[in-house]
């Protein structure tokens, strides 16, 4: 009688443990259905806002931000970042804006996308993310799956957003609640690559997980999704995708410093090289924004931290943080070269944004231009028909024009930024706002050959 007992013990707890999974997954997984569920997005910018507006288009989404202004805005149907129009923002019919924390607790999937910048030492800087993560804590319940699209070095999510979340909810990873991360692959300014047509890696803190989130994704996603084995792939694709671009921008910025000490046009250059199939189409320029000139740093502190000193992508990141300043400094040379006085005269940017057609002047490198240029004291004005005049002074100090200057009275023009108006004004438009014989710099190389005196 003893041994059948000790066989039915056994064969008990065979089954029990053959069922991990099943165990798991019954604490919040299996009792939830998510493919409809109320679903948060936390963080209503660049890349948090296209979301919910998509999402908003088939199922109830809360879009939440701790800035009332910004929900005012959009509740107003209107968004300054330019990212999405007021048509379709009227489109999502299920999407509703709040600031107010306490409506949190209706959703089971959270989405966050808030910034992830550097600090002046250029070390990761992630009080953004922690204070999302803790308010999504405080308010998720039973059975909540919480993904994370904000670009971070490889195992943050789980490394520093876990934590905050048991500590701030109470609840066990992987028992109460389960965690993604699908990095986000929005182009600001780009109206021909939108959030549909762009590929979406996808990822879960369990398979079953990572099948929800690939599922979630696809209601939105037209291009199709790329499922990552884990959570940390995931995240590491995403930081290389500007890392790389990074260092291909560099070659071409110390390329372009050669060439310039051999008196060859480096645009020149790239377009005889650019007949082959293979050569990359990459070009010099100032590197800028919240993606290519921030994220090799998350990947760099990773990299120290497990004791490797990335030497290529550093230094790579060394030329690029340095071509605004070579860009300011070479200008004065060429007023010197030409005999203009440089003490207390006037020069012109045209341009602040990080990019053409566009009103984000996140961490643009147009600034170093201006407080080199200041540094020569020099009298320096700036002029962006898409950036907010409130924003520039708050981020940079910078009081810009708010309209095109009037004609001849800069010593020095240089066209920082490619948009559409200056395109427009053509060669002779932007020299006209220049006095005779002023220096002009196209830092963009859009003037034709010969039509600035300097260029990248």
């Amino acid at each position: 009688m003893l041994l059948f007992w000790f066989i039915g013990i056994y064969l008990y707890l065979i089954h029990f443990i053959s069922q991990p999974r099943q165990f798991t997954c019954t604490m919040g997984w299996k009792m939830k259905n998510y493919s409809d569920s109320k679903l948060a997005i936390i963080g209503l910018g660049y890349v948090g806002l296209p979301l919910a507006v998509e999402f908003g288009k088939h199922r109830p989404v809360l879009g939440f931000d701790v800035k009332a202004g910004r929900i005012a805005e959009l509740k107003s149907g209107q968004d300054s970042t330019l990212e999405v129009s007021p048509k379709e923002l009227a489109e999502a019919k299920y999407l509703h804006f709040s600031s107010n924390q306490a409506e949190l607790a209706e959703c089971d999937v959270f989405i966050v996308t808030v910034p992830t910048p550097v600090d002046q030492a250029k070390r990761p800087d992630l009080t953004p993310l922690i204070r999302a993560s803790e308010t999504v804590g405080k308010n998720m319940p039973q059975g909540a799956v919480v993904i994370y699209e904000s670009t971070v070095y490889p195992g943050a999510t789980e490394e520093v957003c876990v934590p905050i979340l048991e500590k701030f909810s109470g609840k066990k990873f992987n028992v109460d609640f389960f965690c993604g991360y699908s990095p986000e692959r929005i182009n600001p300014g780009d109206m021909e690559h939108r959030l549909p047509t762009i590929k979406k890696v996808v990822s879960g803190s369990t398979p079953e997980v990572a099948e929800a989130v690939d599922q979630l994704y696809k209601q939105i996603i037209t291009a199709g999704t790329h499922k990552a084995s884990s959570i940390k792939v995931a995240e590491a694709a995403k930081v290389i995708e500007n890392t790389q671009r990074d260092v291909n921008i560099a070659l071409m910025n110390e390329l372009s410093l050669i060439f310039h000490k051999l008196g060859i046009d480096t645009l020149e250059v790239l377009q005889a090289s650019g007949t082959k199939w293979n050569f990359l189409p990459f070009r010099p320029g100032l590197v800028g924004g919240h993606c290519i000139g921030v994220d090799p740093y998350y990947l760099t502190h990773k990299a120290q931290e497990v004791g490797y000193h990335p030497d290529v992508i550093l230094a790579g990141r060394r030329i690029n943080d340095h071509m605004a300043t070579y860009v300011a400094d070479e200008t004065i040379k060429i007023m010197l070269r030409k005999g203009l006085p440089v003490l207390g005269c006037k020069v012109l940017v045209l341009g602040l944004t990080f990019k053409e057609n566009c009103p984000d002047v996140r961490n643009s490198k147009v600034v170093d231009i201006v407080h080199t240029l200041q540094g020569y004291n020099t009298v320096v004005d700036v002029y962006d028909p898409w950036i907010n005049l409130d924003e520039a002074q708050h981020e940079y100090g910078l009081q810009c024009l708010a309209k095109m200057p009037d004609h001849g009275q800069y010593a020095a023009i240089i066209l920082a930024v490619g948009h559409r108006q200056f395109l427009a004004l053509g060669e002779a438009g932007i020299k006209a706002l220049g006095q005779p014989g002023a220096v002009l710099f196209d830092v963009k190389s859009i003037l034709p050959l010969g039509a600035a005196d300097g260029r990248l």
